[in-house]
């Protein structure tokens, strides 16, 4: 096995891929909701023997596997990302396995990132024939738990960890990444306090090529998607649906429930597309103009990822420190009926 630098990769297509689906009937392609495990990659034709040493890995990884000086332990379920530990320290990782063959673009966005404090990077790499493996900073628990245990996350502490998700955004949009499958699960705390996130990686993200946002291919989390991807457009803005990602984020963080709900994917796809939704009680005015700023039916009304950074809410004066005590279990999907509210004119930061 050798070690793999982050380079650039040559020759790697952009994942611009055209829709099987692009009729509103049916909706997009989507990828499944948090509930359901993650698909795993597809493994590589030739899958190979279990054994210590690295290049002759087995396609599927059992536990306990040696890995030079790492130690595969057990997987997450339905995944293909194992707790890992660093014999030499005694320091536990995050391992991510994927084919050999998809190794370009899997390390591709990371060549074209420059590190970020809220955008984890692989902090080693190898590669063997068959299986790529990237090593991660252990995680202590990711966004969706903290909000699905504490039912929702008061607006200060919110603020704080919203304005870090902002940030990880914005550099990925400036760089010429678009995200694509933007939720709170894919943002994880970096430290054991809880108040430190990073975006876990870049799986998903997509290499843009030029200026030019526009994809084609209609790929999300049901809850997350944007009204722009399951109309007959064609095309959509790649950066414009990462916003709305976003939105839908922050508003389940502060609400404790999704913006758009329904068991049936058709009634839901709706409601997401008339993008009628009720506000969350008890929060401020600039909050609540956060919220609008994102969460607009049209794209080009939306904020930008780095204006966000320049919204009042994320700029006023200092909020008080988080709080962390844990409130009476609930899931994020569950919460009050949503209310259609009125539709209006209004200006960015009304």
């Amino acid at each position: 096995m050798r070690t793999s630098s982050l380079a650039t990769p040559a020759g790697v297509p952009c994942k611009k891929k055209r829709s099987n689906g692009d009729s509103p009937a049916e909706g997009p392609i989507l990828k499944p909701a948090r509930s359901e495990p993650r698909p795993r990659p597809p493994p590589c034709p030739s899958p190979l023997n279990s054994s210590p040493t690295p290049d002759t890995a087995s396609s599927a990884v059992g536990p306990a596997s040696r890995l030079g000086p790492y130690v595969l332990l057990e997987p997450k379920e339905g995944t293909r990302t194992y707790r890992a530990l660093h014999c030499p320290t005694g320091v536990e990782y995050t391992c991510k396995v994927y084919p050999a063959c998809e190794a370009r673009a899997v390390l591709e966005p990371y060549a074209r990132l420059p590190t970020h404090e809220h955008v984890a990077r692989p902090t080693e790499i190898l590669l063997g024939t068959q299986l790529l493996y990237t090593f991660f900073a252990q995680s202590h628990g990711d966004l969706h738990s903290l909000v699905r245990d504490r039912r929702c996350v008061p607006e200060p502490e919110a603020m704080v960890l919203f304005r870090q998700m902002a940030a990880a955004l914005a550099h990925c949009h400036q760089h010429g990444l678009v995200l694509r499958d933007l939720k709170l699960c894919r943002f994880v705390f970096a430290n054991c306090e809880r108040t430190k996130l990073v975006l876990e990686n870049l799986d998903d993200a997509c290499v843009l090529t030029g200026p030019d946002d526009s994809l084609w291919d209609k790929h999300a989390c049901p809850a997350y998607v944007g009204p722009e991807i399951l109309s007959s457009r064609p095309t959509y803005s790649g950066k414009a649906a990462d916003v709305w990602s976003l939105g839908v984020a922050l508003f389940t963080m502060l609400a404790g429930h999704y913006p758009f709900q329904d068991s049936e994917p058709v009634l839901l796809f709706g409601k997401i597309r008339r993008g009628t939704y009720a506000l969350p009680e008890g929060l401020s005015a600039p909050a609540r103009c956060m919220i609008r700023c994102l969460l607009r039916r049209e794209p080009s009304e939306r904020l930008s990822a780095p204006g966000i950074l320049l919204h009042p809410w994320l700029r006023e004066g200092p909020v008080t420190s988080p709080s962390h005590r844990v409130e009476a279990d609930q899931l994020v999907p569950d919460g009050p009926g949503l209310e259609e509210e009125e539709e209006g004119e209004m200006g960015l930061y009304d």
